[in-house]
């Protein structure tokens, strides 16, 4: 018994050094990107600077765009301390109008902070259910990782939100870049979508797609 506690007490001690000797592993944006992250940064040269981000996020983004939107992020891509942690930010301004178009995230769940205006947020299920909702200053609204989502002005004044994601680099696929702003044939847009063909090209044009 007392050759299985103190086994078991080494075992514990290993494991704790183990994860103090892995407090951070900063991102090492030289090299390739991996499905878990990227590869950590020689400590010795790791500072202060990779985890701090002079970012835009306290100021108003542009909204003279189609969309009279815009989003500032702070992700691993800017902020290399955030490797491996499970996390990132954003800012989302939407001008009266405006929309943030249906979009998934990939790799990350994103969570809304409404922080001025009311925006009209919500997903769409797997089973194709719509789940949206109303919201004011000071509501939340969860966007479960991978599913179609959107945030529309639904008031008349800009709304500002802020949002985190549950990944470091939660990816971004735009549904309107991905059917129109890319070279994907226009017949196979209208063979899958049943648009005509005629508001297919318009929108390629719009969102600087070809073929």
């Amino acid at each position: 018994m007392a050759l299985q506690t103190i086994f078991l007490f080494s075992l514990i001690l290993f494991a704790s050094k183990a994860a103090a000797q892995l407090d951070f592993c900063v991102a090492d944006l030289k090299s390739p990107a991996t499905p878990t992250g990227y590869p950590c940064k020689n400590p010795a040269t790791v500072t202060v600077d990779d985890f701090a981000f002079s970012s835009t996020l306290a100021v108003a983004g542009n909204t003279s765009n189609v969309f009279k939107a815009a989003v500032a992020t702070a992700v691993v891509t800017q902020l290399p301390g955030l490797n491996g942690l499970g996390t990132a930010m954003g800012r989302v301004d939407i001008a009266v109008g405006g929309v943030i178009p249906m979009h998934t995230h990939p790799s990350g769940t994103e969570l809304l902070l409404v922080l001025e205006g009311t925006i009209n947020a919500g997903f769409i299920s797997s089973a194709n259910n719509v789940y949206s909702k109303i919201l004011k200053k000071g509501d939340v609204f969860v966007n479960p990782r991978g599913l179609l989502h959107f945030a529309i002005n639904a008031g008349q004044e800009p709304a500002v939100g802020i949002v985190s994601f549950s990944s470091h680099l939660p990816g971004l696929q735009p549904t309107d870049y991905a059917l129109f702003g890319n070279n994907l044939p226009t017949q196979v847009v209208k063979a899958t979508t049943f648009l005509d063909e005629a508001q297919i090209k318009k929108l390629k044009a719009a969102f600087g797609g070809t073929n």
